[in-house]
């Protein structure tokens, strides 16, 4: 059965993953001055600092990152890479082949010495990390994310050596099926560091982590994730829960912060507004996938949820799907 944390990754999980490695001997510091939504930063050698700057949340101090160790960052603003603290960066990526120096100069882009690999990963001595980021995640994944603050770090413990390790290999490997690899690489990494994240002791975090684990909120939510297009009622949720309407109802309240019929109209809407980014989806077809008959009532409960009509969302700046961008796009030529 369909867990939440599984349904709310298929929508963030990686397609055309942008995975890199970066092996340097001297200190050499990397600012993304345009971030992805999401980026895991593993360090397999030497010790890294990350310095984020978000301007609308706090980021805290930088971040040191020993080797086994990983930092998520949620992308909410530009991040540095450096290998001591407060050390400006040698070169700031600002999107796809456009880099400079931290005082704004037009420089060349990152020495490209291998598949996916800037520098020498093969001599021991140098500082080796890792960087896989998603470039797109949607808005159905914006409940995953949102329990995410901008820079978390997971530590050597919390993520398998062996996993580190497979990483650094695979990401400079060029053969058949590599990018279906490194995709499901990745995914990996990002379901152990959230697990590692969200299941420390008074870790802060989202509702629904907490409430899937509660036998009979766990059930309706899996219920609803696995079928979100399915005539749901309170009664056949509790009865597909095994509990009671006034049950059902009290502890989804009491966990989630809202009733059923509400968790299950904002999923069915952040569902809707991916599939309308589709140019060849119409409404009609959104408004039947997520389990709407009548396409008004779709549109009505799209207003009222999303601030806007399902033509209005379609006709905003519409997002760019998995293109690496920056120093991650200089990388993956490579492989090619």
């Amino acid at each position: 059965m369909q867990d939440v944390l599984a349904d709310l990754l298929a929508q963030v999980r990686a397609r055309g993953a942008a995975l890199t490695r970066d092996a340097y001997a001297e200190p050499r510091g990397v600012r993304q001055a345009a971030p992805e939504p999401l980026t895991l930063i593993v360090a397999v050698r030497g010790t890294h600092w990350i310095t984020v700057d978000a301007p609308d949340a706090d980021a805290g101090p930088p971040l040191a990152l020993h080797p086994g160790e990983a930092a998520l960052l949620r992308g909410l603003g530009p991040y540095t890479r450096t290998r001591a603290p407060g050390a400006p960066p040698d070169l700031v990526v600002h999107g796809l082949d456009h880099y400079t120096d931290a005082a704004g100069r037009p420089v060349p882009g990152p020495e490209v010495t291998g598949t996916r690999t800037c520098g020498h990963p093969e001599h021991p001595e140098t500082a080796l990390v890792v960087t896989g980021s998603y470039s797109w995640t949607g808005d159905a994944g914006e409940r995953l994310l949102e329990g995410l603050p901008p820079l978390t770090r997971v530590g050597a413990g919390e993520l398998p050596v062996a996993l580190v390790d497979l990483l650094a290999e695979e990401v400079g490997i060029d053969a058949p099926g590599q990018e279906a690899v490194l995709e499901r690489l990745l995914d990996l990494a990002l379901v152990r560091v959230l697990r590692a994240v969200f299941g420390r002791p008074g870790a802060e975090a989202p509702r629904w982590w907490a409430a899937q684990a509660d036998p009979v909120v766990g059930r309706a939510l899996r219920a609803l994730h696995r079928s979100p297009s399915e005539p749901w009622t309170v009664s056949g949720l509790a009865e597909a829960a095994g509990a009671s309407r006034a049950t059902l109802a009290r502890r989804f309240a009491d966990l989630l912060g809202e009733s059923p019929m509400a968790y299950l109209a904002d999923r069915r809407m952040s569902l809707a507004a991916d599939l309308l980014d589709d140019p060849e989806a119409t409404v009609a077809s959104v408004a039947r996938s997520v389990g709407y008959r009548d396409e008004f009532a779709f549109s009505t409960a799209f207003k009222r949820l999303r601030g806007r009509a399902p033509s209005a969302h379609r006709g905003r700046a519409a997002p760019e799907r998995p293109q690496p961008s920056g120093q991650e796009s200089a990388l993956t030529e490579s492989a090619r």
